[in-house]
């Protein structure tokens, strides 16, 4: 009778270790989507072309 002593608290622990990891992945599944699902990398086209020098 009341003398649970925090027995609850480790099962508690693990959840929260848990949903810290599941965030983790989440973050890098959200940061690296591009590379792991085939984006690869984009090539965009930039044509710089110097002005005419003035006489």
């Amino acid at each position: 009778m009341g003398d649970d002593n925090g027995g609850g608290g480790g099962s508690a622990g693990v959840v929260a270790v848990l949903v810290i990891f599941v965030i983790i992945v989440l973050v890098v599944v959200f940061a690296f989507r591009g590379r792991l699902f085939g984006g690869g990398s984009q090539k965009i086209d930039v044509n710089v072309t110097a002005p005419a020098p003035s006489k």
